[in-house]
């Protein structure tokens, strides 16, 4: 099946400065995150951005919110999956988009159960691989494993970029190209 851009919504799940610097290889995280972010930003394609109890999880990490400027703003959560959270759920179906395009930690946890959540509700969730992660790496090899049983799509942050540009010789395609380098 195809992922196309005007299908797709993504969704930064968690990205919180109290919990990061505990995340199994964080530093790869983060910057194919921001690659993911700006690609994403390129192509046009709305992204949500969650927290977990703020007050406890801290922000999300500066170098993401920098890549939003003014346009920052995040949807508070309690709820693990980001689809048992009214607002958030308000938000997603209010673009009226079919795929949901998941990256965040933790893995095993609220990114594992939101994919879990947009398949039961009949979305199609595409798990960001490289765009994911836990404190402890295994839990994201079987958060990885649980997501495609599940029936999520799971792809990589440059795979899905060139995926949703779709054509070569372009200024998105330059775009992407320089961001993924």
């Amino acid at each position: 099946m195809r992922i196309k851009r005007e299908d797709c919504v993504a969704v930064m799940v968690d990205v919180q400065s109290k919990l990061f610097p505990h995340i199994d290889a964080n530093e790869e995280l983060e910057s194919n995150i921001i690659k993911l972010v700006k690609g994403l930003q390129v192509l046009g394609v709305p992204i949500l951005i969650t927290q977990q109890y703020t007050k406890g999880l801290g922000e999300t990490i500066e170098s993401l919110k920098e890549l939003f400027g003014n346009e920052f703003r995040h949807i508070e959560k309690a709820e693990f999956s980001c689809l048992d959270n009214v607002d958030f759920q308000a938000e997603f179906m209010g673009l009226s988009r079919d795929h949901l395009i998941i990256f965040g930690i933790e893995s095993h946890v609220c990114v594992l159960q939101t994919v879990i959540d947009a398949v039961a509700m009949g979305y199609i969730p595409v798990l960001v691989e490289d765009c994911i992660s836990s404190r402890n790496p295994n839990d994201k090899t079987l958060a990885i494993v649980r997501a495609g049983y599940e029936g999520a799509i799971v792809t990589s942050s440059e795979s899905l970029l060139f995926e949703l540009t779709r054509i070569s010789g372009t200024e998105e395609f330059k775009a992407i190209s320089k961001i993924v380098k």
